[in-house]
């Protein structure tokens, strides 16, 4: 028994699919029709109820049949008609009665009108009970035809392209986004501040030196009071270590149905990367059939789409396409993907990431054993390139103080985190109940990190790493590092724009920390050249503006300043006292001639956030190869079999 598949040659007849449903179950049908041995259906059944993921796509996942193989079966099945999308387009009258988030959210489209049936495309005809709630009261005999999933999305994608990419780039509450920057007159308004501070420093210059001397103590001791902070909470993390870590796979097991995870991969520009992505992709050892991996490509570029194309991609493993926009931002990307996942946790990874292979697992088990209240994740980060040369080492080092030490301590007391943009994971109610990600900030990670703060959210550390390439060439390493502190500032002044909602959300020590960590590190790059006059002092020069202020105010600047330097060799030597880290011991002590390097980015961050503050200055990867070390990795899914069908 074969039910047609339509195709825009064919007549529409007034009934479509008068035959009866077939009433043995998928898998036997897929046997009968010698597409499936035996063996291979009783091992995915077991996993299906392990899993409660449907049986046509473990089949997919392990290559035992194909999307054409598993439409047709379900035809049968089903008594449905199949539906050729690409030769015989949805109406769009039809779909511009749904709206389009909701299609992509049930796997389902208006398909045609034939006859007086409505038919509704869908790739799980069983289903179709809980799709035809949210169907129009007037299609209440809709019936269902069958097309794949990836042809229904793909539709659903170019009838709406315009709407989607609008909902990506103001998804994000306006009052919480940085897009109002681009109002008239905001930005002249800002600079023309900015020169009348520096033409009332020239008038009045003692009561200039004095403030910006307050200031760059203050931000001193703030930032050093948050180092002492995570150093003392990484002490006491030490000494209270006594329970042994969590079972992962015992967590995993008692659960009766493991969470679908979809880890988004912006790419732009990345066709070399892309074999080497794929490859690391493939060890993560979380079972695949509930692996939703999606390669988010802009559509403009080609190079990648083509040799995504190339690829053969594993079935757990698609591209999503982005339409074309002037703003050309990876969490504009994201947005737009969210909407297509089909995980319950959403996953961040970039071109360039080697997570380590049980890192969602991890993640995962971690979700499991916390409350709703935890609603984000973080690995750490780290570099697979620190010994490639003097700035990979000293980048390396940085990362390893900022993710080990400080980001830990700060989330260990409650505070806001600025999270990474790469081995972060989130559950999909939360990140979408916040608007998902500012489209228009360049640093979304951090700003993010902020939100969730503000409403209510935690976010946790899990002791598990994502590799990346170190940017070990200076003027990239600037390049990078500027559209860091561009987004840094582009977050301080959104959030700080309500202070005393601010203030509300995060409470005092919430509110310190956000100043602290946004406002503080910016402060300490733009403040450094003040802070290098000590060398000018201490080998004997009289700068005009040393005789503004007393000895004492010097020679207590030239304490705290050593002093804070101090206490960063302290954390940079116990952030990479470890196994691991431990050959970079001997460059903590070359730190201070890294950060000027910070110094530059700030400028032209600043210099940026005027007058170019939505563009991305893109990293370019590939510099490096991956060590063997992040390599090895046990699998807990079968491995994948010939395709047959």
């Amino acid at each position: 028994m074969t039910l047609p598949v339509l195709r825009l040659a064919d007549p529409m007849p007034e009934v479509i699919g008068t035959a009866r449903a077939d009433p043995r179950r998928l898998g036997e049908i897929l046997q009968d029709r010698g597409w499936l041995e035996g063996g291979d259906l009783i091992a995915a059944m077991v996993r299906q109820r392990q899993t409660g993921v449907p049986l046509g796509r473990i089949l997919m996942v392990d290559d035992l049949i194909g999307e054409a193989g598993l439409t047709a079966a379900l035809s049968q099945q089903f008594a449905a008609p199949m539906a050729d999308l690409d030769r015989m387009p949805p109406d769009p009258h039809l779909a511009r009665l749904m709206p389009p988030e909701t299609c992509l959210a049930l796997g389902a489209v208006p398909w045609r009108q034939l006859g007086g049936t409505i038919f509704i495309a869908v790739s799980e005809p069983g289903r179709f009970g809980e799709i035809r709630r949210h169907l129009p009261a007037l299609w209440a005999d809709a019936r269902p035809a069958i097309a794949p999933l990836g042809m229904i999305e793909r539709h659903i994608s170019l009838a709406n392209a315009d709407t989607l990419s609008a909902q990506a780039e103001q998804r994000c509450p306006a009052e919480l986004s940085c897009r109002s920057w681009a109002r008239p007159l905001r930005r002249p308004l800002v600079l023309a501040i900015m020169v009348a501070l520096v033409a009332a420093g020239i008038t009045f210059p003692t009561t200039a030196i004095w403030l910006l001397y307050l200031w760059l103590m203050l931000n001193l001791a703030a930032m050093s009071l948050l180092r002492l902070t995570a150093l003392y909470q990484q002490g006491r993390t030490w000494l209270a270590r006594s329970a042994p870590a969590p079972d992962i796979r015992a967590t995993l097991a008692h659960c009766a149905a493991l969470p679908a995870v979809s880890v988004l991969v912006p790419l732009y520009r990345e066709a070399a990367m892309l074999p080497m992505l794929v490859q690391r992709l493939q060890r993560l050892d979380y079972p695949k059939e509930l692996l939703d991996i999606c390669l988010v490509l802009e559509a403009s570029d080609s190079e990648t789409l083509a040799a995504a194309a190339d690829l053969h991609l594993p079935h757990w493993i698609r591209v999503i396409a982005v339409p074309a926009s002037n703003l050309k931002t990876k969490p504009r990307a994201m947005n737009y993907a969210l909407d297509f996942c089909r995980g319950e946790i959403i996953g961040i990874y970039d071109a360039e990431d080697a997570p380590e292979p049980d890192q969602i697992s991890r993640m995962v088990a971690r979700f499991l054993r916390e409350g709703p209240e935890v609603a984000c994740i973080q690995g750490y980060l780290d570099y697979y390139n620190p010994r490639q040369n003097w700035l990979a080492r000293c980048f390396s080092i940085e990362y390893a103080v900022w993710f080990r030490l400080v980001l830990q301590g700060v989330e260990r007391m409650r505070l806001p985190v600025p999270l990474g943009g790469t081995g972060v994971f989130f559950r999909r109610d939360a990140l979408e109940a916040l608007g998902g990600w500012d489209a228009h900030n360049v640093t979304e990670d951090a700003d993010l990190g902020m939100r969730l703060a503000r409403a209510g959210y935690r976010c946790a550390f899990e002791p598990t790493t994502t590799f990346e390439e170190a940017n070990c060439h200076v003027l990239p390493w600037i390049k990078q590092r500027s559209r860091w502190l561009k987004g840094y500032a582009m977050t301080w002044i959104t959030h700080i724009r309500k202070p005393r909602t601010l203030w509300r959300d995060l409470g005092p020590r919430g509110f310190l920390t956000f100043h602290i960590i946004l406002l503080g590190t910016l402060s300490n790059f733009l403040l450094a050249p003040a802070i290098w006059s000590f060398w000018l002092i201490a080998f004997g020069f009289r700068p005009e503006f040393v005789g503004y202020l007393p000895a004492s105010a010097w020679t207590l600047m030239a304490t705290a300043y050593l002093l804070s330097e101090g206490l960063m060799a302290v954390l940079g030597f116990v952030a990479v006292s470890g196994r691991d880290h431990r050959h970079l011991l001997p460059w903590v002590l070359t730190m201070p001639f890294y950060w000027p390097l910070g110094t530059a980015a700030a400028f032209k961050a600043l210099y940026e956030l005027l007058l170019a503050p939505f563009y991305w200055d893109k990293t370019n990867h590939g510099i490096s190869a991956e060590p063997a070390g992040t390599s090895a990795a046990p699998s807990l899914s079968p491995p994948p079999r010939r395709h047959r069908v």
